[in-house]
């Protein structure tokens, strides 16, 4: 994982949607953060008024942040909670809080590796991995929250350019139930998923899944 981070540390900041450094806001949807507890947080309507309220408040337009946060969210949902010993409650992505139908857009070069419409409830409904390599080094990128529309049309193994738009956000009836978003994770060996990556660890698997999906602010530099 070193050397992947040592690469990535190299690169100017990146952007997955068209917005300036100033445009950005951190938000903290972890458990400690008691504003949550003033509405349903299992109602996304409930969330997209919170998310919206929060934005606009700080005279932004995309609200960011979440990896390694511990999140009471995935309580609500069975598919993070399969095991009475394993829940799994911690982010391992940084999430990107903006309206429906946002412009994605590739961070680097690559290629289409897979793509699925991971239905669960409060999973990631359509889903996009990017596969990248600088020089010897192989990792890869997800994208999940987003519309139908966003993989109605791919093909494996297509090759993706940097800046060129790969999706679109989905809103709550498709991206798993929750305010529009994008989920965006680095993971380093994608094992023999296709599709879909775990993006919230339990506590017992979190050395792992830290030394496999390295923050992904190595890769965007968010300074706020």
């Amino acid at each position: 994982m070193k050397e992947l981070q040592d690469i990535l540390l190299t690169l100017p900041p990146i952007r997955l949607m068209n917005a300036s450094n100033e445009d950005y806001v951190a938000i903290n949807i972890s458990s400690s953060n008691s504003a949550l507890h003033g509405f349903n947080v299992a109602s996304s309507k409930e969330w997209e008024l919170y998310i919206d309220s929060y934005i606009k408040d700080r005279h932004a337009k995309i609200a960011y942040g979440g990896y390694l946060e511990v999140r009471d969210i995935y309580n609500r949902s069975s598919h993070f909670n399969d095991t009475s010993d394993e829940d799994r409650n911690i982010h391992l992505g940084i999430d990107f809080w903006t309206q429906a139908g946002t412009v994605v857009s590739a961070p680097l070069e690559g290629v289409i590796h897979s793509f699925k419409n991971n239905t669960n409830y409060g999973d990631y409904g359509p889903t996009i991995i990017l596969e990248h390599r600088i020089g010897d080094v192989k990792f890869y990128t997800l994208y999940g929250h987003l519309s139908l529309d966003s993989i109605r049309y791919l093909q494996k193994g297509k090759k993706i350019q940097q800046g060129e738009t790969i999706g679109y956000l989905g809103d709550a009836f498709v991206n798993g139930d929750y305010a529009p978003h994008l989920h965006f994770q680095l993971v380093i060996d994608i094992e023999n998923y296709e599709g879909d990556y775990p993006g919230v660890s339990s506590k017992e698997r979190l050395e792992f899944y830290k030394r496999n999906c390295p923050d992904p602010n190595l890769l965007l530099k968010l300074s706020h």
